[in-house]
């Protein structure tokens, strides 16, 4: 018996019609599609299924709420909210960064998983555009800030401007490196920004991230949508 009611999404047009095919565990009618194969429920109940769910999460993550408040008032499970973070994470790409720019560069420290294994995020902006190039996190070693910097130096810049920690020093050449008064103001009041939006970045907190891989989507979902 078809029903007029339900299309297949896969295939293209109206012609074909999908088919009864019994019923879920709940009782809801199921129906699969003659051409493809296809099944599907006509109306699911669970709401990760809407179509708009993406751009919620989207959404309340800039505006700084936790895994299980978001969960909470999408109505969805915590463990579908993380695959999805890490999903929509994933499809995110790095902006175009313009050569012969000025950049300001900075730390943020941080915690996963307890407040004894500390993290550090470095992050650079684009002086005029306050945009953000590049980040890493990772331990407080040259390493960590080498991966920021290392994209700054590919694009030509023309002067990055640093607080006086030394590691700076070894990781960018005297003619590109400046350290002078007021020279980060931009990224210090985005290190603001970020600490008062994101609660996880919240000083002092017990707010904090239990994984890199979520720490890193929700920084690449706030900084690059």
């Amino acid at each position: 018996m078809e029903s007029n009611q339900t299309r297949c999404y896969r295939c293209v047009g109206d012609i074909r019609k999908m088919i009864k095919y019994g019923k879920t565990k709940s009782g809801s009618q199921r129906y699969i599609c003659r051409a493809c194969g296809k099944t599907r429920v006509e109306n699911y109940l669970y709401l990760a299924y809407k179509g708009d769910i993406n751009q919620n999460i989207i959404q309340l993550t800039k505006e700084g709420l936790g895994v299980r408040s978001t969960a909470r008032i999408l109505k969805i499970s915590t463990t579908t909210l993380l695959k999805r973070i890490v999903f929509i994470a994933r499809n995110i790409s790095k902006p175009i960064i313009s050569k012969g720019k000025t950049y300001e560069g900075d730390e943020l420290c941080t915690y996963i998983r307890h407040k004894k294994n500390y993290i550090w995020l470095v992050y650079a902006l684009e002086k005029n555009s306050k945009t953000v190039v590049s980040f890493n996190v990772g331990k407080r070693t040259n390493k960590t800030p080498s991966r920021v910097l290392d994209t700054l130096k590919l694009s030509e810049a023309k002067k990055i401007f640093t607080d006086r920690l030394k590691n700076y020093r070894y990781l960018i050449s005297e003619e590109m490196h400046s350290i002078k008064r007021f020279g980060t103001n931009h990224i210090e009041r985005k290190n603001l920004t970020l600490r008062t939006h994101l609660k996880r970045l919240n000083r002092p907190t017990i707010c904090f991230s239990e994984s890199l891989v979520i720490f890193t989507a929700v920084l690449k979902i706030y900084f690059w949508i």
